[in-house]
C-alpha cells in the first residue's frame, strides 16, 4: 500500500506551503506529493493525471479540503467514484474526518460519507460560482467608475494626420513615426484604421 498527498492552489503565485505541512503532518513522503497550480474548475491538470495513473488497489490519498480536490460538484463526485470505487484506493480528507474511506467500510460509514461528500462538493463550486459572480459584478461596478482594465488606451499624438502623411510620401519610415507617436508598431496601425473609418464615416 503506498500512500500519496495532492495538492492544489489556484495559481502559481499562490502558496501551497500550509498543504504540505498538513500533508508532512499525515505522514505522507515528499516523492509521493503531487501538486497542480492552477484551476479546480476541471481535473485535466498533470499531477492529477499522473497521481490517478499511479493509484493501486488499496493506496491512500490525502487531500487537505475538498475544494483543494476540485470545485465543480458533478466531476469532484464522478472522480471520487474512480478512486474509491473503480481503483479501489482510500481517500482521506485531512479537515473533514468523516471523509475518510477507510472508515466508512460498512453501509451507515458510506452513507454519512456520500453525504456529506456531496454537501461539500456543492459548497465547494457554490463558492467557485460566486466568487466568480463577485469578480464580474465588481469589474462592471468599477467601469462604470470610469476605470479601464488592461492596458492604458494609447491616444494619437495632435499632428498625427500630418505625421502619416509624411509616412505615406515616404518623408519618414515607420520607425521614426512610431518613435514621434511614442507607440508600437501594431498600436500606430490600429490608430490608423481608426482615422481612416472616421474619415470614410465623415
Amino acid at each position: 500500500m503506498n500512500t500519496y498527498g495532492y495538492i492544489r492552489v489556484s495559481s502559481t503565485d499562490q502558496n501551497e506551503d500550509r498543504q504540505l505541512i498538513a500533508m508532512k503532518e499525515a505522514g505522507v513522503m515528499a516523492s509521493h506529493i503531487f501538486i497542480d497550480k492552477q484551476s479546480g474548475k476541471d481535473f485535466l491538470r498533470p499531477a492529477y493525471q499522473m497521481l490517478v495513473n499511479a493509484l493501486r488497489r488499496d493506496d491512500l490519498i490525502y487531500i487537505n479540503s475538498i475544494d483543494r480536490l476540485g470545485r465543480n460538484y458533478e466531476e469532484i463526485l464522478a472522480q471520487w467514484r474512480t478512486i474509491t470505487k473503480d481503483i479501489g484506493a482510500d481517500v482521506a480528507v485531512i479537515d473533514m474526518p468523516l471523509l475518510d474511506t477507510r472508515n466508512g467500510k460498512d453501509l451507515m460509514g458510506a452513507f454519512i460519507a456520500d453525504l456529506v461528500l456531496q454537501i461539500l462538493s456543492f459548497v465547494a463550486q457554490n463558492e467557485r460560482e460566486t466568487i466568480r459572480k463577485r469578480q464580474t459584478e465588481g469589474i462592471a461596478a468599477a467601469q462604470a467608475k470610469g476605470i479601464q482594465f488592461g492596458r492604458p488606451v494609447i491616444a494619437a499624438p495632435d499632428d498625427f494626420a500630418d505625421l502619416v502623411k509624411k509616412w505615406e510620401r515616404k518623408l519618414i519610415s515607420i520607425h521614426e513615426i512610431t518613435k514621434a507617436c511614442k507607440m508600437s508598431e501594431a498600436t500606430f496601425y490600429r490608430r490608423l484604421r481608426e482615422q481612416r473609418l472616421i474619415q470614410e464615416e465623415s
